[in-house]
């Protein structure tokens, strides 16, 4: 366990929390896609309502984009951690950081299409 962490299970969700919190104010402030993706998350709240022909079809909706920012907060965790190593060009550090884009890339498609696919069912189908 690491040192400074508490032992019972009640402060450690406390702690947890806490932390989990300031990470979403760190790469908020410091992340312009985060802000961006945020953004869109609202705009997408009153049109998967309207869109939506369900509840559940509503949280899916929101789900997908959900994914989109975790894979964001992962891009950023990545991306902080190859800075802290270093500034120089390394192909490894390269490709992290393409990789953690890639990440953000596929579940944005993949919203993408869950989007246009209930588009389709509520205008095509």
């Amino acid at each position: 366990m690491k040192p400074g962490t508490p032992k019972n299970e009640i402060k450690r969700l406390l702690y947890a929390t806490r932390n989990s919190l300031k990470g979403y104010v760190r790469v908020w402030r410091d992340e312009a896609a985060f802000r961006f993706q945020t953004v869109v998350m609202v705009a997408l709240v009153p049109l998967a309502a309207w869109l939506a022909e369900s509840w559940s079809e509503f949280a899916w909706l929101l789900f997908v984009w959900g994914l989109v920012m975790a894979a964001e907060l992962g891009n950023s965790a990545i991306e902080a951690v190859v800075d802290r190593i270093g500034i120089e060009v390394h192909d490894l550090s390269g490709k992290a950081k393409d990789a953690g884009s890639a990440m953000v890339m596929t579940l944005m498609l993949l919203a993408i299409a869950v989007w246009l696919a209930a588009l389709f069912d509520r205008f095509a189908a």
